[in-house]
């Protein structure tokens, strides 16, 4: 997939409420060394990098477009481009910060004990995940997907994120691995200016990647039509022309036995 760090940043102020919220639950100890996986373009890192200022702190993600942006943002760190799901680093880490990444890689079942491995005793891997497939504007996507001329290209779009889990499974998974684990789930609804012109924007940097990169540029401008459409009826606008957007997120903090 291709992605736009100035798109991604458009709603930034938005997209750090949740990682503040998960960073926050990280532990304080000595850390002397982290990475923030699935990085973008460095705005979890730098959260990251206040939160642990004496720590080394590495970044990774797949784009080389965001990565360039956190190279730019972040000189001082050491960012790298890298698949998640082979990522051959042994570490130790004392922290694994995954901030809306993990979707996006599969088999949880077998990433998660690889990435707990990567861990000191006492380390603590953090992931926050949105837990939105089941909201109108990712059933709207699949809807228009299938339904125009473009449903052969899109046939596979919405296999791009990962299987979704529910906190017991993850707790499951992580338990016998973990001295505590801390799962919670936080709808963030988001006032954005713009009635659903504003709802597309937000999910053109995002959810709407893996239905959007297949379609030439005639094929995009319609889908996004239609998409829009179909969002304005989802998310009436208030009176003021805002758009409150409920948007769910599953997050975990675990630490590994000492």
């Amino acid at each position: 997939m291709t992605w736009s760090p100035t798109q991604y940043a458009k709603f930034e102020a938005e997209r750090n409420r949740p990682v503040h919220d998960l960073i926050a639950q990280i532990p304080q100890g000595e850390i002397a060394r982290a990475a923030d996986i699935g990085c973008g373009p460095g705005n979890s890192t730098e959260l990251l990098k206040a939160r642990f200022p004496g720590a080394r702190i590495s970044g990774m993600d797949s784009s080389a477009a965001m990565i360039e942006a956190a190279r730019a943002r972040l000189p001082d760190v050491d960012f790298a481009v890298a698949d998640i799901a082979a990522w051959a680093d042994p570490g130790p880490y004392d922290v694994i910060l995954a901030n809306a990444a993990l979707q996006w890689v599969p088999d949880h079942a077998t990433l998660l004990p690889a990435l707990m491995a990567k861990l000191s005793p006492g380390g603590a891997l953090a992931v926050q995940m949105p837990d939105n497939l089941g909201e109108p504007a990712h059933r709207l996507m699949e809807k228009v997907g299938a339904d125009g001329p473009w449903a052969a290209k899109l046939a596979g779009a919405n296999t791009a994120r990962s299987e979704r889990h529910d906190p017991a499974w993850y707790y499951r998974t992580l338990k016998p691995l973990s001295a505590r684990v801390d799962v919670w789930r936080t709808v963030y609804h988001h006032p954005l200016a713009g009635g659903a012109a504003a709802v597309v924007e937000w999910f053109e940097g995002t959810g709407l990647r893996p239905w959007l990169d297949p379609l030439d540029e005639g094929e995009r401008a319609g889908f996004l039509a239609r998409y829009t459409e179909a969002v304005a009826g989802a998310y009436p606008a208030l009176e003021d022309g805002t758009v409150l957007l409920p948007f769910p997120r599953q997050f975990f903090v675990a630490v590994r036995r000492g």
